[in-house]
């Protein structure tokens, strides 16, 4: 069973920096951290190919977020750099077991599981 536990959010000032992890249990094909700030819908940030290692990224976090991987620890990691007070979101982690084209690796649509959430505050 595909099992994801995030953690490492927090309060941090503009222009700070945070590091997300996912610890990932089971066989994926891809793992993509998202975000959901209130009253808007779940936004796909980035995201990382396990076979490859290939990693993509949503334009507006493009350049200051990084996507890796620890395969030894079975963890992703969203190393976010440059925060800004409209990155203030709960982040999520998901995987899927299925290939997927690129243009639906953000997407939040048939993701076979959830990570519980952390919440990530950037004041300014």
């Amino acid at each position: 069973q595909l099992q994801l536990v995030e953690s490492g959010g927090g309060l941090v000032h503009s222009g700070g920096s945070l590091t997300l992890s996912c610890a990932v249990s089971g066989f994926t094909f891809i793992v993509t951290w998202f975000r959901q700030a209130p009253g808007k819908g779940r936004e796909g940030v980035a995201c990382i190919i396990t076979d490859d290692g290939k990693a993509y990224y949503a334009d507006n976090v493009k350049g200051r977020f990084t996507i890796s991987r620890d395969n030894a620890k079975n963890t992703v990691y969203l190393q976010m750099d440059s925060l800004k007070p409209e990155d203030t979101a709960v982040y999520y982690c998901a995987a899927d077991r299925t290939p997927r084209p690129p243009q639906a690796f953000l997407s939040p649509t048939g993701y076979d599981a959830w990570g519980q959430g952390t919440q990530v505050t950037v004041s300014s």
